[in-house]
């Protein structure tokens, strides 16, 4: 997790720096340069939605994890820009709807336990894809200010719910023959860092990084959760 963490922070520094530097090529120009489609939304404060797409693995005691996500996003900036230095900007709430959620997992495997009553003992674990949807119902996301044309910067802090059709994350099977003692419910905090690029007016491509993490905050026997996962976002974003 502390990997994770060293990761976003050296890019969400190195997206700050550039977001500065456009901003003072721009500062010129200002945010009434009527050709400017970074400014025009940020000004009218649109609403935006679009379909995404997530790839992700999990990290540590979790990195033959896999994950992919899908679903769209709706969005908007709710005040005007607050003026604060490099950390100039506006912020803006979200939330997203996932109905493509699929985690890949090692298959069911035999796994050698040490119990204080019992000694070592072979338990059967579960594993393989397992599917779901999620719903991520608040994002709260800082818009960086910035005079580009193009680049629209941000960093967000997120919660979600996400149910599956098993229980995740695999654990130990039961007599049925699925993982028992974790949950079907599971919440994702997250954080996270992003850009939108504008190919034209109120059009853009976009690109995140979310550390996510996963938990049933013990609604199952067990708990052991995904303690922490990256997760790449790609997605088309439609400014109204």
């Amino acid at each position: 997790m502390k990997r994770v963490g060293t990761i976003l922070l050296v890019v969400l520094m190195a997206t700050t720096v550039i977001a500065r530097a456009q901003s003072a090529s721009g500062a010129s120009q200002g945010d009434a340069n009527s050709d400017n489609p970074v400014a025009r939304v940020r000004n009218n404060r649109s609403w935006e939605y679009g379909p995404f797409i997530n790839w992700g693995t999990g990290v540590g005691d979790r990195s033959d994890y896999k994950f992919l996500w899908g679903g769209v996003e709706l969005g908007k900036p709710m005040f005007r820009v607050v003026h604060a230095g490099i950390f100039s900007g506006q912020f803006q709430a979200a939330a997203n709807i996932m109905p493509l959620w699929q985690a890949y997992t090692p298959p069911p495997h035999i796994v050698t336990i040490t119990t204080a009553n019992q000694g070592t003992l072979l338990v059967p674990f579960g594993g393989g894809t397992f599917r779901g949807v999620g719903l991520t119902p608040v994002i709260l996301r800082w818009n960086f200010l910035t005079g580009s044309k193009r680049w629209q910067p941000w960093f967000q802090g997120a919660g979600g719910l996400i149910y599956t059709t098993h229980k995740f994350p695999p654990d130990q099977l039961v007599p049925k023959g699925t993982p028992g003692g974790t949950s079907v419910w599971n919440f994702s905090p997250q954080g996270g860092i992003g850009m939108h690029y504008f190919i034209r007016p109120r059009r853009s491509i976009d690109l995140g990084v979310n550390a996510v993490h996963i938990s049933s905050a013990s609604l199952g026997d067990r708990n052991p959760g995904v303690n922490a996962s990256v997760q790449i976002q790609v997605g088309y974003t439609f400014w109204k």
